[in-house]
C-alpha cells in the first residue's frame, strides 16, 4: 500500500501537493509513521471503478 492509492490522500490547492486528509493528532500520526505505510489504519483504496460497478 502507498499514500498515493489511498482515498484519503487529496490534492491540497494552498500547499500545491497531495496530504493525508484525516484528521489525527500528533500522536497518532507519529504512532503510523512509526508503523509504516503498510500498517495505516486509515488506509483505504481509491478505485474509481468500483463507483462505475455500481452504476450498472
Amino acid at each position: 500500500m502507498q499514500c498515493e492509492f489511498c482515498l484519503n490522500y487529496e490534492y491540497d490547492e494552498d500547499l500545491a501537493e497531495e496530504v493525508c486528509v484525516i484528521d489525527m493528532d500528533e500522536d497518532e500520526f507519529y504512532r503510523i509513521r512509526q508503523m509504516g505505510e503498510q500498517n495505516c489504519p486509515f488506509f483505504r483504496v481509491d478505485n474509481e471503478y468500483k463507483i462505475v460497478e455500481k452504476q450498472n
